[in-house]
């Protein structure tokens, strides 16, 4: 009976929808994301798509452009906090809201404490980690705002590109040759291919790729599919050994048939 009646409920909703006005929602939509995209400064505003994503993360920046464009304020409020300054831990959950006129438009969340792994080092002062969790819990909350109230999800990330940068460098240090034939790139004549069918394809474009790649993770893996494919087209010849006949003749040694015996 529940079921049913939720049934009817959403077609309910859907026949009594305006499609004009629908269409003219998703057209200004479109549009929207289109000057954001155009509008937007990559590095400042936005970072660039971290290993295993195809989308770049926003940043507080680029948030706070997407905010003035719309017209919208935000309020912040901490809905859960710890601080423990003995053990030198502390958590904080924010809400972002967004309004308008006066009016709430939408809101979001973020959390940030200090166990994460970027602030969990012997190297970081804990005592003052404090402001700094409370700082990126907010920004956070903005950035899901923000992505939330612009439909911008499909574009980029939700604000996580602090983590993601650690987990890039971690990824980084512990990639091996298999991780690095199965990474995708996301950009030039090469887009939507992995490193392995590149190897095989366009060994100069890899040696490019090692070289001049932006992406860490990108330049190290295509830098050991490259010394891989050199090593594997060009053994060494170390250890390889000449024929006794062709060492004798760089020795300057000849047959005895070729001198006298003195004797």
């Amino acid at each position: 009976m529940e079921n049913n009646i939720n049934q009817e409920t959403a077609l309910s909703i859907v026949e009594n929808m305006n499609m004009t006005k629908i269409n003219d929602s998703m057209a200004k939509i479109s549009q929207f994301q289109k000057i954001v995209q155009s509008t937007l400064v990559e590095g400042h505003d936005f970072g660039q798509a971290f290993y295993g994503s195809t989308k770049p993360s926003l940043l507080k920046p680029g948030a706070e452009k997407i905010l003035m464009l719309l017209g919208l304020s935000s309020e912040y409020e901490i809905i859960e906090k710890i601080q423990n300054y003995e053990e030198g831990f502390f958590a904080y959950t924010v809400r972002c809201v967004l309004t308008r006129a006066g009016q709430t438009i939408t809101q979001g969340l973020g959390h940030c404490n200090s166990k994460e792994k970027k602030y969990d080092s012997d190297k970081q002062d804990k005592y003052m980690l404090g402001n700094t969790c409370l700082k990126m819990a907010k920004k956070r909350a903005q950035v899901d705002a923000t992505l939330t109230v612009s439909s911008l999800s499909d574009i980029f990330t939700q604000d996580v590109e602090d983590m993601a940068q650690f987990e890039n460098d971690e990824r980084v240090e512990t990639m091996n040759s298999s991780d690095a034939r199965n990474l995708k790139i996301n950009f030039g004549k090469h887009k939507g291919k992995t490193l392995g069918q590149i190897s095989k394809e366009d060994k100069g474009y890899l040696k490019y790729l090692s070289d001049k790649a932006k992406d860490p993770a990108v330049q190290k893996a295509a830098g050991m599919l490259f010394n891989i494919s050199n090593t594997e087209f060009n053994p060494s010849n170390d250890n390889k050994e000449e024929p006794a006949e062709d060492l004798a003749n760089q020795m300057g040694m000849k047959d005895a048939d070729d001198e006298e015996i003195p004797f």
